[in-house]
């Protein structure tokens, strides 16, 4: 008789409810226990695990000798009476009645999902179809949409509309040689950095608040920890605000998704225990930032980007989120607004103590003084005419950010390499699978 997998249950809708009744479950085998007259087999599905127990001699034998010699990670559909046994995962095992290998694995497995044995990261990315059956690396994806769904839910509150911008683009977002080229028909084009152009443009259409969660591309040459070649950016743009308007929207939203993943069943599994930062978040300039970092005894000139070694040491003198604001304008992007007067810019970088999460700016919105700053910047205005247009008929002063997801992931689980919070990443020697 076959199994009617359609109508299975997952392994955590086992509850008392089914005691005494038949239910069909499907899954992987994740472990297998001979106890000579008692054999178990623990079956692995998206919610959890189930335990299916076979006794010698009240089961046939040919399902016995079955469930004996099916190889772990085989894909198998069983069909069987649910009973109350303390021991067992989630208070239930299954008295199985039938069972059908749907897929049968090879018995060399590439990594071992039970995690009693561990795995270089390099061999866990290579077989990330498997790695992603062991409990923790499950979670963190799990997390990961959690996050993204908390995201759209604080700004879609707030009275953000959810955009999509070209990926393929005809000129560089920020500048530099940071670029993907691509062969575009007749032309060379590029994969897009940012969407910062576009969501600026649209603050001319009258939609105010937008933003955006999608892939940026960046062709940096680093190998480090932390970054990426294809990431996943967060991206708000605000209309009629300040800096500080939309820095108090990035700090809330990062509340707003601590609380919600603190109430998260699964953190067991990272053996992590959420705290929550409170807000306002600090805010130092970056002048302040470079006098912290001179007292610790660090190398550094007014003009400097932050290198990683500063980023740790503010981060060990502060020791909570905080905003570095600011910032010299040579080393911010040509759309942040100059403050009147002075060579700095009205930029901030939000801080995490182990790294950067999110830039900003309030943005130039005077075409005049935006022409001005793309050719200070050493780039020609004619590739950037279709988004100067945009700033000829009436463009609002607007502010916004990019928050890496991540990266956010990263500080919040307390992960030590980018690449285990992306499911296939993409690096400077990773392009399979």
């Amino acid at each position: 008789m076959k199994l009617s997998i359609e109508n299975r249950r997952y392994s955590h809708e086992i509850t008392a409810k089914n005691d005494g009744k038949e239910v069909s479950i499907a899954g992987w085998v994740h472990e297998k226990r001979d106890l000579g007259g008692v054999f178990f087999l623990i079956v692995r599905d998206r919610e959890g695990f189930a335990q299916v127990t076979l006794h010698k001699g009240e089961v046939e034998r040919e399902l016995f000798e079955q469930a004996r010699k099916v190889p772990r990670e085989s894909v198998v559909a069983i069909g069987g009476v649910v009973k109350g046994e303390e021991k067992a995962p989630g208070g239930y095992e299954i008295l199985p009645e039938r069972m059908e290998v749907l897929s049968a694995a090879s018995h060399v497995l590439p990594l071992d999902t039970t995690g009693k044995v561990g795995a270089e990261l390099d061999t866990r990315l290579d077989a990330r179809f498997m790695d992603l059956r062991t409990e923790r690396t499950k979670h963190i994806f799990i997390i990961r949409s959690r996050v993204l769904n908390v995201i759209r839910e604080f700004l879609g509150d707030r009275g953000f509309i959810e955009i999509n911008t070209p990926k393929i683009v005809s000129a560089a977002t920020e500048g530099g040689t940071a670029l993907f080229p691509i062969s575009y028909f007749e032309r060379e084009a590029f994969l897009n950095q940012s969407p910062q152009l576009y969501k600026q443009m649209l603050m001319a259409s009258g939609f105010d608040r937008v933003y955006e969660i999608a892939p940026i591309f960046r062709a940096e040459e680093h190998d480090t920890t932390k970054h990426l070649n294809e990431a996943t950016s967060v991206d708000v743009e605000v209309a009629f605000v300040s800096a500080e308007e939309v820095m108090r929207i990035l700090e809330e939203l990062i509340t707003f998704v601590y609380s919600n993943l603190a109430l998260y069943p699964d953190l067991n599994s990272l053996k992590l225990q959420l705290e929550v930062p409170k807000i306002p978040f600090m805010r130092i300039t970056y002048e302040k930032a470079l006098e912290l970092l001179v007292e610790a005894g660090e190398q550094i000139e007014w003009g400097d980007d932050l290198s990683t070694s500063a980023e740790h040491i503010l981060g060990e003198r502060i020791g909570e989120h905080y905003f570095i604001t600011e910032w010299p304008c040579a080393i911010k992007p040509f759309y942040a607004q100059p403050l009147e007067g002075k060579d700095t810019c009205n930029a901030f970088d939000l801080m995490h103590p182990r790294l950067e999460l999110a830039s900003g700016s309030q943005r130039i919105h005077s075409y005049e003084l935006l022409k001005q700053s793309i050719e200070s910047k050493g780039l020609g205005t004619a590739s950037f005419e279709f988004y100067l247009n945009a700033f000829q008929y009436g463009m609002p002063p607007h502010a916004g950010w990019g928050l890496g997801v991540e990266r956010l992931l990263m500080s919040m689980l307390g992960i030590d390499n980018v690449r285990e919070v992306v499911l296939f990443p993409r690096d400077r020697r990773r392009l399979t699978p």
